[in-house]
């Protein structure tokens, strides 16, 4: 056996003693996390820092504040969650009674990006937890502040035999992947999540892959332009547009294009000045791979606002592009970066045709005050989650699942959804010994007239 063999062996061990399931000690490993993340908030805050430039609002409001609430929430109603539900079953089943019990799956493998270095590989981790699973954490390599400070974490809070840290590349990623864990949890991009769902199908191992597209937003000519503004700024630049759920790209009815387009230069000065290099509100690229990448997908001749690059200093400014068709370059994959392209429509039929030719989308945000408009959107358009008159807050609510659909992704977490992510629903049917009439055993079976009247 290799060492992550040995790691899964002993964990698996460690798990079958049963010392994981009682609910007051998942709360006790819950509220031991709590308290040594608090212990060393501002190591977390430096070293995201490090990692993003994210500057302390944003980076505890992103990356702990948010634990601190889902953390809570969960302690709140394991026990409730955690009981086995009685249900109904058929007439032609009695006497007897249904059961659902919520079983943890047992060792998972929880697999983390960059962006949101410490929220994204602690809220799977905390709902692994939550619902009695063992859990090796795989933190990005990329962003190695953040995981040096998440693995001092979670060894002092746990041993290896229930929560264990993997830091390497991709060998390791590889390793760990080969091996047949009970579950895994995958965030991360979609080229990546199909090497993952490829990897776990060998051992057909249940698999959740929060992914990410081109996640849309449609101004329709009713929307209050200042609010959408002043949202979409918001949720795009947020974390320099690193973020898997911010808005990719605008639809913007023709009517409204030049109004809203000023109003979207007012607001990203407004934010983070005339020069935002400056401010310490706007973040940086994770590496200077990534500042080259985003950088091919700007077209100087339709900026109109932005465009400035600083390879060294992982530097590009919230930049703006007008007159885009879906041909351009910055239309081809999801940008993951502050690039927004603005696409103008002229009638909302039009908007949904545009979104339909991509692969659905893990977000989608619509700005109307036309309730036909968003009745429309919402019935004719599949996305993973999203916000009417918002960006990005949905994925902060413990009681809305957070998960894509389609290509952007299979399975949801946060909250109930979380713990239900990461729980087998195993069904038993119980009947009492003293009634067996055998009406369907050979022999002994009732007319099939009969059992039409009753199945039928």
């Amino acid at each position: 056996m290799n060492k992550y063999q040995l790691l899964l062996e002993k964990q698996r061990n460690y798990f079958r003693t049963g010392a994981t399931l009682p609910v007051a000690f998942r709360k006790k490993a819950l509220q031991t996390l709590l308290m040594a993340i608090k212990k060393r908030e501002n190591e977390i805050l430096e070293a995201v820092k490090i990692d993003l430039r994210k500057s302390s609002f944003e980076a505890y409001t992103n990356e702990i504040g948010i634990i601190y609430l889902e953390i809570k929430h969960l302690m709140k109603n394991i026990a409730k969650w955690a009981k086995p539900k009685k249900t109904k079953i058929e007439m032609f089943l009695m006497p007897g009674s249904g059961t659902i019990y919520n079983e943890p799956y047992g060792t998972s493998l929880i697999i983390a990006p960059w962006n949101y270095p410490f929220q994204l590989v602690i809220a799977p981790l905390i709902a692994a937890i939550a619902a009695g699973n063992t859990a090796i954490v795989k933190p990005s390599e990329v962003s190695q502040a953040t995981a040096k400070i998440v693995t001092t974490i979670l060894e002092e809070s746990f041993s290896d035999n229930f929560v264990a840290v993997v830091n390497g590349g991709i060998d390791e990623t590889t390793a760990l992947l080969s091996l047949p864990v009970d579950k895994i949890f995958f965030t991360g991009s979609v080229p990546v999540g199909k090497i993952v769902m490829a990897a776990a199908a060998k051992n057909l191992t249940p698999v959740t892959l929060e992914l990410g597209g081109k996640s849309p937003v449609i101004v329709d000519k009713s929307a209050d332009l200042t609010l959408a503004a002043r949202k979409i700024v918001w949720g795009k630049f947020n974390n320099a547009g690193q973020t898997c759920v911010a808005p990719d790209y605008i639809l913007v009815d023709k009517s409204i294009e030049s109004d809203f387009l000023k109003k979207l230069q007012e607001v990203i000065r407004e934010f983070y000045g005339e020069n935002p290099d400056e401010s310490k509100d706007f973040g940086r690229i994770i590496n200077e791979r990534h500042v080259a990448r985003l950088e091919k997908l700007i077209n100087s001749n339709k900026v109109v606002f932005g465009g400035k690059v600083n390879v060294n200093k992982k530097y590009i400014a919230p930049t703006i592009m007008v007159n885009v068709t879906l041909d351009d370059v910055v239309m081809q994959d999801e940008i993951f970066g502050p690039i927004l392209p603005i696409l103008a429509f002229e009638k909302i039929e039009d908007a949904i045709s545009i979104i339909r030719s991509f692969s659905k989308p893990l977000a989608l945000y619509l700005f109307t005050k036309d309730k036909n408009v968003e009745k429309l959107i919402m019935e004719r358009v599949s996305f993973g989650g999203g916000g009417v008159n918002t960006t990005i807050l949905h994925v902060a609510s413990s009681h809305l699942p957070f998960g894509g659909v389609g290509q952007s992704g299979t399975g949801s977490y946060h909250g109930k959804a979380g713990f239900d992510d990461f729980s087998h629903k195993k069904s038993v049917l119980k009947q009492p010994v003293f009634f067996d009439p055998g009406i369907t055993y050979p022999g002994k079976q009732i007319s099939l007239k009969l059992i039409k009247m009753i199945m039928g």
